[in-house]
């Protein structure tokens, strides 16, 4: 962890030569430990191409009957009518639906239409928010609300959206969040929707230019188990951060020591655990992913290129900032993303695992690390993390200063028995009616 949070890594940005370091480090332990390779060409490294999509222009909004015969529509422009919060997809098409997010006791219960481009109308931007990732989860290929106060003035001049990074050999960019557009709308253009019915069809439009190409690295290895009928255990966490970003009082390195160098670190002492002594029944894989704060990009190549059929995996375990007790916890415990959507988490505490359920459903945790990316094609995979929020995360400060490593290290000495009795144990864990994303 020293190594792996250090300033000479420089943040181990995602897709850098410092996450390339980082995970020929992390080869080189698992290497150290006994584990066999899993990588590309018998080495314990998977190299993917990453494009970035350019613009050319400014994208541009249609809605009403803009470009027909005989009648008459709107342009948006951006920087002046709107801008994108979140920007996903280069263009899309829909039908308007309208939701007052100040009239939603539960936003899980939406009906949305699919492929609709979501109005989300309240003031109360948490209320927004939550309508917003519900719409875009129930299947809206865009959410649209109002700016709000808080925005800056929409005068200045405004940046052109960024589209994420992509794989090369994928049509989708996004791993974790293939989600659609979030589009903030000025106060001009969010009254100017007041006649407009429901149905009204909008359109997002704009003209690429030529993507950047670079490299992302997986360190991958892997324990084989002595019953090949049994299943195979997945245990993960990413090994890349933020690299260089914004000074904050004088530093712009981005270390990233909880997030999430102590979840890279408690999958190599589980390895090492592992590693010694009688081989486990199951197949153990051990993969530390690169570009996971670039949207799972790295978990995204391994799901479409495992060293096992994905439907051998019984379980996938990723580890994520476990450096810090969660104030909402006591000090020894950690918490499960999404436990009631599988057996997996009750099943381990029951064998001595000091996990709990995810105290804050609000946050989407369960969707915000690379379990989601595996969860989404039918493995069992869930995060095990004691994250509370606090004040470091994303920021320089997040360093070796902060750790609290003796929770640390009862946080991951507790998951060794647990993860020995899986391994070993005929137990296959499945989905809850409903639990499947």
């Amino acid at each position: 962890m020293d190594f792996l949070a250090s300033d000479a890594l420089l943040g181990r940005g995602s897709a850098t030569p410092d996450e390339h370091i980082a995970a020929t480090y992390v080869a080189a332990v698992l290497e150290q430990y006994g584990i066999a390779p899993a990588g590309d060409n018998s080495t314990y490294i998977q190299r993917a191409v990453i494009l970035q999509p350019k613009l050319k222009a400014a994208p541009v909004i249609h809605y009403g009957h803009y470009g027909t015969d005989g009648g008459s529509g709107t342009s948006w422009t951006y920087g002046q009518d709107f801008e994108a919060e979140y920007f996903s997809k280069p263009a899309f098409q829909g039908p308007l639906q309208r939701i007052d997010s100040e009239t939603q006791s539960d936003p899980k219960q939406l009906k949305i239409n699919k492929g609709a481009v979501v109005l989300v109308l309240g003031k109360d931007r948490k209320k927004a928010r939550s309508v917003i990732f519900a719409a875009l989860n129930g299947g809206a290929v865009a959410a649209m609300s109002g700016a709000g106060a808080d925005h800056k003035a929409w005068d200045q001049a405004h940046e052109w959206p960024k589209l994420p990074k992509r794989l090369e050999d994928q049509a989708g960019g996004m791993g974790m969040e293939d989600f659609g557009d979030v589009l903030l709308l000025s106060d001009a253009a969010l009254a100017a929707l007041k006649g407009v019915p429901d149905g009204t069809v909008f359109s997002l439009a704009s003209e690429l230019g030529e993507s950047e190409r670079s490299f992302t690295w997986n360190a991958v290895g892997k324990i084989a188990g002595t019953d090949a009928r049994a299943g195979v255990v997945l245990l993960s966490a990413h090994l890349d951060h933020l690299g260089i970003g914004p000074a904050v009082n004088g530093d712009n390195i981005y270390n990233g020591a909880d997030d999430d160098a102590s979840g890279t670190t408690a999958v190599l002492e589980l390895a090492r655990a592992l590693a010694v002594g009688t081989k486990p029944r199951r197949t153990v894989i051990f993969a530390l992913f690169g570009s996971e704060e670039a949207g799972g990009l790295g978990s995204t190549w391994f799901q479409s290129h495992p060293p096992v059929p994905l439907d051998k995996i019984a379980a996938n375990l990723e580890f994520e900032m476990l450096g810090r007790p969660d104030p909402k916890y006591a000090s020894d415990r950690l918490w499960l993303t999404g436990w009631e959507r599988s057996n997996l988490g009750p099943a381990l505490a029951a064998h001595g695992a000091k996990l709990e359920a995810d105290k804050r459903p609000e946050e989407r945790f369960f969707m915000r690390s690379d379990n989601y990316v595996l969860a989404k094609k039918g493995v069992v995979a869930q995060t095990v993390s004691s994250f509370g929020l606090h004040k470091d995360y994303h920021q320089p400060s997040d360093d070796l200063e902060h750790i609290d490593f003796q929770h640390m290290t009862a946080a991951i000495g507790s998951m060794i028995r647990p993860v020995q009795w899986l391994v070993n144990s005929g137990f296959t864990p499945k989905w809850n009616p409903g639990g499947r994303p």
